[in-house]
This record gives C-alpha cells, structure tokens and sequence, in this order.
C-alpha cells in the first residue's frame, strides 16, 4: 500500500512538473492564415529572415505562424524588439499556445500539441504584448473563420475543405468585422491608403469614407461591392499590402547626422554617404531609386539658393509644377527617364527636407513611397549636416554639385518683359533643339509667337509672374550718335543680374538698306543676344541680334569689325507684339537717367532664358 501511495505521489508530481513546464513557454504569434496552404506559404516566407519559426492549427480552424517557443518574459522581450524594428507586423502579440492543435510548420516536425494551461492574465498585463479580447488570432488576415469551418486532424483534408470552403455571406462578413480589433481595423485602413482608395484619418473608424473605399477595391479586384470585406478579401488585401512593401522595404530611417527621421525604401537604396549638404542613399541593385537627405544651417535666403540649385542638378527635371514660399519649397520635376519630388523646410535656422528620384516607368509604386515619406518626414534636434565633413579639392567638384551631376543648358541667351504677366521677348536662336524653355531661375515658358525672318519669338510663361519692370518702347526715334546700352546676361547663368553694357548708334538702317534693323558699335557677347537696347531715357530702341545669325560681312564678303552689331528696331518689335495680341507700352520720360538708374531698369526689365534638351 505504501509505495502504491508513493508511486502515486510520484506521478501526481512530475504531472506537476510538466504542467509548470508548459505554462513557462510561450510564443510570438506573427501571423494567422484561414487555411493550410497560405500558411505553409507565410511561414516558409519567415523562415527565411527568422531561425525558430513554428506552425500550428489553432481551434478556430486558422493555422497560427509563430516565434519560439521562450519563456514568457522572454516572448514580451523578443516582441517590443521586433515590432520596434518593423520586422513583423505591428499586430503580433504572445501567446501561451492554449489554442494550439496539429504542428504543420516545420513540415516533418512533432505533431505534439503544447499541454498548457489557461491561466488567467495577470491583473497587471503589458499592454504592449498582451492579445487582443477576441478569441480570434488578432494578426494580419485574422479575422473570425466561417463556422462552418472546423478543424480536421488530417492536413490534406483541411487543405481540402479550406480550397472549397463557401464564400463568406454579407452577414458573415459583418460579424467577422466585428471580431476586429482598433488595431486590426486601422490596419486595414493603411493597406486601402497604401492602395490608393483610401485618404481619411487611419483612426479604425470604419465610416463612410472607408465604406467608400472598401467598395472601390472590391469594384477594382473583381468583388460585388458591398462596402464589407470578407475574410477572404482582407486576407488578400492585407497580403497584397505586405508583399508590396516588403519589396521596397519601407522601414523608418534615423539619420542622426542629418536630423531626419523619414521612411525609406531601404531594398532600393543604399548606406548613406554624405557631402553636405546632402546624405546620398543611392540606388541599390540597378533600381534607379535615389533618395537625398538635405540638412544644413542656413535662413530664408540660403532656402531660396537651394531652391535654385536643386534645379540645375540632372535629377531635377525641368518639367513639372514647383513652388518657393517664406519658409520651404516643393518641385516636382518628370521628363521621359527621369522622375523626382523634392520638399526643404527653414526653421530655427536650419534647412532640413528630402528628394526622392526614380525611374519615370516606376511611377505607381513610387507614388506610394513619395506618400509614405512625405507623411512620415520629421526633422529632430539641432543636427545639420556640416561642409567639414567630407572635404574634396575643388578640382574633383567641376560639373559636380554635392556629389551630382548638374544639368546644363544647351543655350542661354537674354530676353526681356513686354507685360504684366511675364511674356518675353527674345531671340528665336536660343529655341533651336529645345525640349523645354525657362525663363528667369525656373519658370516654364512656351512660345507663344516668332517671326524667323527677323529672328524674334514671345515667350509666355506656364504660370503667370509679376516682373519688377516691363519695357517702354521709344515715343521719339533716336538719332545717329546717340548713346546706346545693352543689358544682358552675357555670361549665361553665371551671374545673377544682367550686365550693362555701353556703346553708340551707328545707323537707324542695316548695311544695305534694312528698315527693320538698325546698326551699334558695341562690344557683345553671345548671352547678350536678344537683349533690349536703352536709350539715355530708358526707352527701349530695339533688341540685340545674335552675332551667329546678323550679317558679319559686308555684301562684298569682307569680315566686319567685333564691334559691328545689329539690332531688331522697336518699329517692328512692337508690330510683332501686337500681331501676338498685345498692347506694348510707349515711354513717356523726358531726359537721361543717371547710369546707375538706367543699370536699376536694365536689371528689372532683363531676364535669362535658358534652352534645356
């Protein structure tokens, strides 16, 4: 009898034993799938990134992909690590494998199903791992199964049962949405933004604008639209979702050296370089995605330079809307190779902002990353990228900005305004092989008129600007002798503001006789071309003509003098302008103006005018 009582005693004590032994494992379940095929699927897909995947039928009839098994303290560990490093869903909570059944994943592996018990939570439970109320496994595509469903011991027959399991009833689907939990709900609400059918708040509120969006996916996916999504459906929606971004592999970038925190799509794009003021990640794999971190000190007028230059760089297209205000800037630029967005924000004297540039067939993915950085984007601290960092002698910087190439024009020439609205008058010579015109820093321009014969085109801007000054034509025609100035942009783009540059009328005709032109001696270079010509008064007599396309030699073919220039008459300039649906000014002042006032007028009334291929 008394070692009947002890062997009793002994068994009733390693029963004990093992029961304690089940309660301490746990496991992080990452994942839930409605039937065995997608399962095995899932979890072969994390098998690859995770060395301790698991697999199990649960109760419901789902089949849970898992993490483990630890011990629990070490289950909540594991989890706040990986969620915090985006390597799992954001929904992924521990569990104690109470609901576990058949073992599918490893294949081959024990069938044996975890013992444990059900314990109830403690009073104290960490928020941040504890399971969702629902009895349902609360991860991607875990909503309530159809009760028609039920387990089956055999694998194939359940991989069987679920291959023709009956489409969910809107009912069904109903109360299955009603399993969800906020952070299921807010989820799908990502995945419809992600897709580009939903732009509300991510607030788990399914209202009329996720309704809406739910019944525009199922309309573009093949389903009736019902305004609910089955079980089935957000199974496909949230898998489409996932697969999608793990591709770009957007995950959240700290750049402490620059300030910026942002979501990047870290499979595309490289480890940062930096050469202020840019942190460079650049493509990774040929996948011509190139993303730039701008972070440097600087105030309004540092933002305006940078501004500007961003838009000579061979990444910035020249086509596309683009605006500068007190405190940032936004261009978006697209041409037949290249796309790209660029955002710069001032603030506490830093210039902190982002370009993102990609391949301009690329664009429906991409669209979705630019919307994930643009709402993702956060300067912190006091950090900017500083010069000192990555010092380059100057000869490895020519044609170089920053480490990027710079874009040239093929032709700069000058023009200058003939209205309120920013219309140009200029040279049809800095046209020639254009795929696109600016006039000014950036503005897009389109000829609006030309005349070949005497070699003029009207340009008018693609959005409308307010010149400093616009030109007054001559009242009075001048005479042989008088003074003359040409204000143009000599050096091309070099310098900011036109150059004045002095000289005489020699003749109010061209050499054999030409009304419409009229001869300087002048000293010219090819970037004053289509400048305008001033008299003493400021009155505009005329614009200067390419040397290219005037009459360098004389009707006996000798070589006329560098000085020698030509000049389209205000006579016909302002015909034109008329012809074109203008009403051209005519100058009314009385007398000369100091030189440097005439310089003053020169710079308002000039613009550059840039030819880009």
């Amino acid at each position: 009898m008394r070692k009947f009582v002890s062997l009793a005693v002994l068994m009733i004590t390693l029963a004990s034993a093992g029961a304690l032994q089940a309660q301490q494992q746990a496991w992080v379940q990452i994942e839930a799938r409605p039937n065995l095929l997608q399962a095995q699927d899932r979890a072969r897909a994390y098998d690859s990134s995770f060395g301790d995947v698991e697999g199990f039928a649960l109760t419901t009839g789902w089949y849970a992909i898992v993490l483990g098994p630890y011990g629990p303290d070490e289950a909540r560990t594991k989890l706040r690590q990986l969620r915090r490093n985006g390597l799992i869903p954001s929904d992924s909570y521990v569990v104690e494998g109470e609901k576990f059944r058949r073992q599918f994943w490893p294949i081959g592996a024990s069938t044996q199903v975890p013992q444990t018990a059900s314990p109830a939570a403690p009073a104290t439970a960490d928020p941040a791992t504890a399971a969702p109320a629902v009895n349902e496994p609360a991860t991607t595509g875990s909503a309530a199964p159809d009760p028609a469903v039920t387990p089956d011991a055999d694998q194939s027959a359940l991989a069987s049962a679920n291959a023709t399991e009956r489409p969910e009833t809107l009912t069904e689907a109903r109360r299955s949405e009603s399993q969800l939990d906020r952070q299921q709900r807010e989820h799908l609400q990502e995945a419809l933004n992600w897709t580009g059918f939903y732009d509300g708040a991510i607030d788990g509120d399914f209202g009329p604008g996720t309704r809406g969006a739910m019944s525009a996916w199922q309309s573009a996916s093949g389903f009736e639209p019902t305004g609910v999504l089955t079980t089935a459906q957000r199974t496909t929606l949230l898998d489409r979702y996932q697969k999608e971004q793990a591709a770009l592999g957007l995950k959240t970038v700290t750049d402490d050296n620059a300030g910026i925190e942002i979501t990047m799509p870290t499979a595309l794009v490289g480890t940062p370089r930096y050469d202020p003021p840019f942190a460079h990640y650049d493509a990774k794999d040929g996948s011509g995605v190139r993303v730039l971190l701008i972070s440097e000190p600087g105030d309004q007028a540092a933002l305006a330079g940078l501004y500007n230059l961003l838009q000579t760089l061979r990444i910035v297209p020249v086509s596309g809307p683009r605006a500068l205000k007190s405190n940032s800037f936004t261009i978006s630029g697209s041409d037949a190779e290249t796309s790209s967005y660029s955002y710069a924000v001032q603030q506490d004297g830093l210039i902190r902002g982002f370009v993102l540039a990609w391949k301009t067939d690329d664009g429906k993915p991409m669209a979705r990353v630019l919307k994930a950085m643009q709402s993702s984007f956060r300067p912190f601290g006091k950090a900017a990228l500083d010069a000192s960092m990555v010092p380059t002698p100057a000869d490895q910087r020519r044609d170089l900005l920053s480490g990027l190439d710079v874009r040239k024009p093929i032709a700069s020439r000058s023009g200058f305004f003939v209205d309120s609205q920013g219309a140009v008058l200029t040279t049809d010579a800095v046209l020639k092989d254009c795929t696109s015109i600016t006039i000014g820093a950036d503005t897009q321009a389109r000829v609006a008129h030309e005349d070949h014969r005497l070699g003029l085109a009207l340009l008018q801007p693609e959005a409308p600007l307010a010149p400093r000054a616009v030109a007054r034509f001559e009242g009075i025609p001048p005479a042989v002798g008088d003074p003359a100035a040409v204000a143009g942009f000599a050096y091309g783009g070099v310098l900011s503001a036109p150059v004045m540059t002095y000289g005489t009328l020699e003749a109010l005709t061209g050499l054999t006789g030409q009304t419409d032109l009229r001869r300087l001696s002048l000293k010219a270079l090819p970037g004053d071309a289509g400048g305008p010509v001033f008299d003493q008064g400021g009155a505009v007599i005329g614009m200067l003509q390419p040397r290219e396309t005037d009459t360098a030699k004389d009707a006996g073919g000798q070589q006329l003098p560098g000085n020698v220039r030509f000049v389209v008459g205000a006579k016909a300039l302002t015909g034109l302008l008329k012809t074109a649906g203008l009403q051209p000014d005519a100058s009314s002042r009385i007398g000369s103006m100091a030189p440097e006032d005439l310089a003053a007028l020169g710079a308002d009334t000039t613009v550059l005018v840039r030819c880009w291929k």
